[in-house]
């Protein structure tokens, strides 16, 4: 009889959620609305929160909260709030709520000063290799 123990079939293996959350929050619970009314990095609240695509989201006000509900893929981040420069090289990094940028009315979190420093030398190449290495780099 042979016995085969400890080896899960490759289905089982967790693979990383499509939206970077620290304790199951988006963001880290910052308003992800708030970025683009031009508020910057601003800490959402408990009572202003709904979850959508397996993670929570929290916002300042009922409006944010509403604006967001009513077209959520306008607000969220592009590479799921991963580090926009990590997954130009690859890998998956956290993205830090108080790094970013909106280009072309898209949201980008980076996940250091460093990376920030190297992301804005070379923007462009950057932002076509991690268009590039989206959503597969999820998978590696």
């Amino acid at each position: 009889m042979l016995l085969i123990i400890g080896l899960a079939p490759l289905s089982a293996r967790a693979e990383p959620p499509i939206f970077s959350a620290h304790n199951g929050l988006a963001l880290d619970g910052y308003d992800v609305v708030a970025f683009f009314e031009g508020q910057g990095a601003v800490p959402g609240r408990q009572e202003f929160a709904l979850m959508w695509k397996g993670v929570f989201w929290r916002f300042t006000s009922s409006g944010n909260q509403a604006q967001f509900e009513a077209n959520p893929r306008a607000y969220a981040p592009v590479f799921g709030g991963y580090c926009a420069y990590a997954v130009s090289q690859g890998y998956l990094a956290h993205g830090d709520p108080r790094l970013w940028r909106i280009e072309d009315g898209e949201l980008f979190l980076l996940n250091n000063a460093s990376v920030e420093a190297i992301w804005q030398a070379a923007e462009p190449e950057l932002m076509q290799a991690a268009r590039g290495n989206w959503p597969a780099v999820l998978r590696d």
